[in-house]
C-alpha cells in the first residue's frame, strides 16, 4: 500500500443536468458525510438515483429519467429526421446535433493534491495542471448517431407501411385508421423495450478547471464541451469505488401471506427477501472467508475436515442407494458401453448458509443442564427495525472490507511493483436509513455509520484514503445529529415558463451564515435543541412564546382544514431572536409566517414598554418588525398598514409575511357600543376577541380556573368598562403572569372550541393557506413525477 502524508483526494462537488426535475444543479460534497434534506418531491431521490445511474450502472437509464420538458427537443430531432427522409433531403452531419442539452449529464469535480497526480494522469486537461480542481463529465449520448437514425427511420417506415396497406384495403364506405402506431416520435421509439440502452451509452470527457463557474441563484452553470474527445475505458476503475444501499431493502414480517396464489412467483420473491441478511452473510463469506478460495496454510485444517466429512457421507450414500441402483441394473442399464452410476457429494462450506435459518436470534439463553436447548428464532421473526439496522451495518462493513481487500479478497487484487493498489476514494450512497428505525436508533446509526466505514488499520485517520458517505433522508432525527455544514437542502422551484416542468435547486447550508458568528451559533444550537423539522416542511411559522406555540396548532386544526393537511413546522423563537433565522429562511426559500408581538414602547432612549396608544409617538421594539418585515418602527404607521404591506416577496413562490396585533372593534360596555381596542401581545388580543369566553359565569368557572393569569383576565373583563382600561389591566397582569400556564388552561375547558383566533393570526394563516395552495398547484403539481 502506498505510504506518505499526502492530502486526501476527495469529490468536491457534482453538477447534474437534465435528470428528472434536476435541470441544472450543483451538490457540494462534504469530506465525510453529506446529507440530502428537503420536503417531499424536492429532488433528493432523483439526485441519489442519478449518482447510482452514472457511477454504478449505466444500463439503468430510461426515458423517464430525462427531464420531461426536454422531450420536445428530442422529438424535434426525430421529426427533422423524418421530414428529411420523406423529402429525401441530405442528412447532414449527425455529430453536430446537441444531445448534451437534452440528455442527462453528470460533472464530477475532484480536489486532488499534486502528490496524487499518478492516480489521475489519464484525466489531466493540460500538462500545466499542478493540483487542485479536476473535472470529469459523464454524458448519456448516442453510441453511433447514424445507427440511431437508421433504426428510428426503419421502425417508423414500417409503421407507415402498415397504415398504407391497411387503409388501402378498406372499403370506400369505411373510414381510414387514425390510430397512432409505434413509433410516432423519437421519444416513443427510445421508450420501448429499453431501446435507450441499445442506442445510448455514457461517455466520459475531461473538463477545464479554468472554465469552472459558480452557480447563479442556485442554478449550476456547467461549461460547454467543445470538440471534446471521450476518455478511453473506465477512468474511475482505479480511482473511485462506489457502493450503494437503496431505499427499498425488501424487509418483511414473518407470517403467512394473504391474497397470494400459493407457490406463485410474487410470494417466492417475498420469501426470498426475508433472507436478505443471510444472502449478505453468504456473499461476505465467499469474498473474505471461504477456505476453498486461494487457500493458505491456515485453511488446511478446515479443508481436511470437509474432505473427511465428504468421504464418510459418500460411503453412506453409496450404501443407501445400492438397492435402488440394483433395480435399475435389472432394466438393462448400464449396458456394456454405458457409464455406471455413482452417487457422490460435494460439500462446499458456503452451502451451509443457503437456507432460511442461516441467521438466527437467540431469544432465551439456557444454562446448566438445558444449556444446549437455547431458544432461537430465524431472522424474519425479528422486528423490521433490527433487520434494517443489522443489514445496513453488515453491508457497510462488507463495503469497507471489499475496498480494503480483507481476507480472501486480497488474493484478487492487482499487484504492480510489489505494491497493492486501492482506489483512493470510497463513495457510499445510502438512501433513507431511517426505514423501520425508531428515533433513538436513527441517531445512533448516523453517528456510527461513518466510523464503521473507517474501521480498518489502513483507514482510521489515514490521510491517503477518503471515505465519503452521501445520505438522503426524510428524518429530522438524522438531520439533527449531523453538522449544519453537512446538510444540502433541496428546494422546489416553479416551472421557468410554458412547456417547462418544476425543477429543484440545492442550497449548501454551510454557506448560509458566512464565517462562524453568533447568529450561526444560535440557530445551530436552537435546531439541535428542538429536533426541528424545518428542512422537511412545506412552510414555517415562527412564533414568539409558548402561548402561541400551543394555540396556533389548535387554531389550524379547528379552523383551517386545508392548512392542517400541509407539512408545516412551527418554531418558538422569541421576539428578540426570530430575526436570526432570516438568513436560513431566505436561503431555503421557505414560505414563512412570522407571528410577532408589536411590543410598543415610548420613544425614549431606553424604550420603556407601555400599553399601545395612538398618536403618542410610540414605536415597536420588535426586531422582526423593525428590520425584516415590514421594516418600519412607528406604531401609528404599523397599526394602519394593509395586508400587502406586511409581505416581503422574494420571488413568485417565496415570500415572508408578518402578523402582529392590529386594531379591532369590540363592545366592552353596551352603553358605549363599539370602540377600538389595541393589544400588544397574543394573550390580550385573544381576550379582546373572545370576551364572552373570558367573562365569568355563575362563579364556578372562576373557581375552577387554576391559572392566576386566567383569573386576572376574567376579573378585568368583569370589572373594566372601556377597551383602554381593560387593555391596561391586562398589560399589568401580563408583567407577572405565566403565559404557558394560561395556554394550558385555555385548552382545558369543554367550550374551548368557541375560542376565536385573533384577527391578525387569522389573517396570517389565511395568507399562508393561499400560498401553499398555489405552490401545490403550480410547483408540486397534482400529478408530478417522482423526485
Amino acid at each position: 500500500m502506498a505510504k506518505g502524508k499526502a492530502r486526501k483526494m476527495i469529490i468536491k462537488f457534482a453538477e447534474i443536468q437534465n435528470f428528472r426535475k434536476l435541470k441544472s444543479i450543483r451538490i457540494d460534497f462534504s469530506p465525510r458525510t453529506t446529507l440530502f434534506v428537503g420536503a417531499n418531491n424536492s429532488g433528493k431521490t432523483a439526485a441519489m438515483v442519478s449518482l447510482g445511474h452514472f457511477l454504478v450502472d449505466n444500463s439503468r437509464f430510461t426515458m423517464n429519467d430525462v427531464t420531461l420538458s426536454n422531450w420536445k427537443h428530442i422529438n424535434k430531432i426525430g421529426e427533422d429526421w423524418w421530414s428529411g427522409h420523406i423529402s429525401k433531403s441530405p442528412l447532414g452531419d449527425l455529430s453536430e446535433i446537441d444531445w448534451e442539452s437534452a440528455f442527462p449529464v453528470l460533472d464530477l469535480w475532484l480536489e486532488v493534491d499534486r502528490s496524487q497526480v499518478h492516480h489521475v494522469s489519464h484525466l489531466l486537461p493540460t500538462l500545466d495542471w499542478d493540483g487542485g480542481a479536476l473535472g470529469i463529465r459523464m454524458r448519456l449520448e448516442p453510441k453511433d448517431p447514424e445507427i440511431l437514425y437508421k433504426g428510428y427511420i426503419a421502425a417508423r417506415s414500417a409503421a407507415e407501411e402498415v397504415f398504407k396497406k391497411a387503409n388501402g384495403e378498406r372499403k370506400p364506405d369505411q373510414k381510414n385508421y387514425t390510430v397512432k402506431l409505434w413509433p410516432d416520435s423519437l421519444v416513443s421509439f427510445l421508450e420501448k423495450d429499453r431501446k435507450l440502452g441499445s442506442y445510448f451509452s455514457v461517455r466520459i470527457y475531461c473538463l477545464d478547471p479554468i472554465k469552472l463557474q459558480r452557480p447563479d441563484k442556485g442554478v449550476a452553470r456547467p461549461q460547454k464541451l467543445v470538440n471534446g474527445k471521450p476518455v478511453e475505458g473506465n477512468p474511475f476503475a482505479k480511482l473511485i469505488r462506489v457502493d450503494e444501499i437503496n431505499a427499498q431493502r425488501g424487509f418483511s414480517d414473518a407470517g403467512p401471506r394473504r391474497n397470494r396464489v400459493d407457490g406463485g412467483a410474487e410470494e417466492k420473491a417475498e420469501r426470498s427477501e426475508t433472507k436478505r441478511l443471510s444472502n449478505q452473510l453468504r456473499s461476505y463469506y465467499s469474498r473474505h472467508l471461504d477456505p476453498t478460495d486461494a487457500p493458505d496454510a491456515s485453511d488446511l485444517d478446515a479443508l481436511q475436515a470437509i474432505d473427511d466429512a465428504q468421504q464418510q457421507f459418500d460411503g453412506k450414500l453409496e450404501d443407501g442407494f445400492s438397492d435402488a441402483l440394483k433395480e435399475i441394473e435389472e432394466l438393462g442399464y448400464p449396458g456394456l458401453s454405458d457409464p455406471k452410476l455413482k452417487i457422490c457429494t460435494r460439500i462446499h462450506p458456503v452451502d451451509g448458509l443457503d437456507h432460511a435459518s442461516a441467521v438466527q436470534y437467540e431469544v432465551i439463553q439456557q444454562s446448566g443442564q438445558e444449556a444446549g436447548l437455547s431458544l432461537r428464532l430465524t431472522e424474519q421473526y425479528n422486528g423490521l427495525g433490527y433487520q434494517n439496522l443489522i443489514s445496513m451495518v453488515f453491508r457497510l462493513m462488507s463495503f469497507r472490507d471489499d475496498w480494503m481487500r480483507v481476507g480472501k479478497a486480497a488474493k484478487t487484487i492487482e499487484v504492480s511493483n510489489n505494491e497493492l493498489h486501492f482506489q483512493p476514494i470510497h463513495l457510499v450512497l445510502l438512501e433513507e436509513p431511517e426505514a423501520h428505525l425508531h428515533a433513538q436508533v436513527q441517531q445512533v446509526f448516523i453517528n456510527k455509520a461513518y466510523d464503521i466505514l473507517r474501521n480498518h488499520k489502513n483507514l482510521g485517520e489515514n490521510s491517503y484514503f477518503s471515505t465519503q458517505m452521501v445520505i438522503s433522508t426524510h428524518s429530522s432525527h438524522i438531520a439533527h445529529e449531523c453538522e449544519f455544514s453537512c446538510l444540502r437542502y433541496f428546494r422546489r422551484r416553479p416551472a421557468a415558463g410554458a412547456g417547462e416542468v418544476p425543477t429543484s435547486t440545492v442550497v449548501n447550508l454551510s454557506e448560509v451564515f458566512g464565517k462562524h458568528g453568533s447568529t450561526e451559533r444560535f440557530v445551530t444550537r436552537y435546531l439541535k435543541a428542538t429536533h426541528c423539522d424545518l428542512f422537511f416542511a412545506d412552510a414555517a411559522i415562527l412564533v414568539e412564546g409558548p402561548a402561541e406555540r400551543m394555540m396556533v396548532p389548535y387554531f389550524i386544526r379547528n379552523h383551517f382544514k386545508e392548512l392542517n393537511q400541509r407539512y408545516i413546522t412551527l418554531l418558538e423563537v422569541g421576539g428578540s431572536h426570530a430575526h436570526r433565522f432570516r438568513p436560513l429562511i431566505e436561503h431555503l426559500g421557505l414560505v414563512t409566517l412570522l407571528i410577532a408581538d408589536v411590543d410598543p414602547a415610548k420613544s425614549e432612549e431606553k424604550w420603556p414598554v407601555a400599553p399601545p396608544k395612538r398618536r403618542q409617538n410610540m414605536i415597536s421594539r420588535n426586531t422582526v418588525i423593525r428590520q425584516w418585515v415590514p421594516e418600519k418602527n412607528k406604531l401609528d404607521d404599523l397599526l394602519d398598514l394593509s395586508q400587502e404591506e406586511k409581505i416581503k416577496v422574494y420571488d413568485r413562490f417565496f415570500s415572508v409575511c408578518v402578523a402582529y396585533q392590529t386594531p379591532v372593534k369590540v363592545v366592552i360596555d353596551d352603553a358605549v357600543g363599539y370602540e377600538e381596542a389595541l393589544s400588544s401581545t397574543f394573550e390580550d388580543a385573544l381576550v379582546f376577541e373572545n370576551l364572552e369566553f373570558f367573562r365569568p359565569k355563575l362563579g364556578k368557572r372562576l373557581q375552577k380556573t387554576r391559572c392566576g393569569l386566567m383569573k386576572s383576565f376574567r376579573e378585568a373583563v368583569a370589572t373594566k368598562r372601556s377597551a383602554e382600561t381593560l387593555g391596561a389591566a391586562m398589560f399589568d397582569a401580563l408583567k407577572k403572569g405565566d403565559k404557558a400556564a394560561l395556554s394550558l388552561d385555555l385548552l382545558y375547558p369543554e367550550d374551548r372550541h368557541a375560542l376565536t383566533a385573533p384577527a391578525y393570526i387569522r389573517e396570517g394563516l389565511e395568507w399562508l393557506q393561499l400560498q401553499l395552495r398555489r405552490k401545490q398547484l403550480e410547483v408540486i403539481g397534482p400529478h408530478d413525477v417522482a423526485s
